[in-house]
């Protein structure tokens, strides 16, 4: 299994953790209120469950499983795989903070940093589209 594979794998497993225990804290604060930001995490916990591992285990086994690109980089450009893993996660970890904090407590900052982490996520998709087209073809057109 390919290093990209296995830390998009690796990674979402520990955003569906964190998805789950956000879950679980937003439940318990409906029956017992602990804190007033609890009230505000579960879009939060939706995203980590939804694009941190779902969207996340979804293009690592792409990136492993879908048709060669060629022989000398059988899964396109190693580096353009990274920077998709990177712009996905920053976006996600982005978001994890400045969502709930800013439903809390909502500010002009706080609300740029979620534009910010929507522009880093939306461009990680164009980048996997990127690696992942090339490799969508029919078997007559194989390299």
């Amino acid at each position: 299994m390919p290093t990209i594979t296995r830390a998009l794998i690796k990674t979402g497993l520990l955003a569906m953790l964190l998805g789950m225990l956000l879950s679980a804290l937003w439940l318990i604060q409906s029956v017992r209120p602990l804190h007033p930001l609890l009230s505000a995490i579960q879009p939060t916990a939706l995203h980590l469950i939804v694009v941190g591992w779902l969207t996340q285990l979804i293009i690592g086994v792409a990136l492993w499983m879908f048709p060669v690109w060629s022989r000398t980089a059988p899964r396109g450009p190693e580096w353009l795989g990274w920077l998709c893993y990177a712009t996905l996660n920053g976006g996600l970890a982005l978001r994890t903070i400045a969502e709930p904090l800013n439903a809390y407590r909502p500010s002009a900052l706080l609300s740029w940093l979620l534009v910010l982490a929507a522009l880093l996520q939306v461009s990680a998709f164009g980048l996997f589209i990127g690696l992942i087209w090339p490799r969508v073809r029919s078997k007559s057109t194989a390299r």
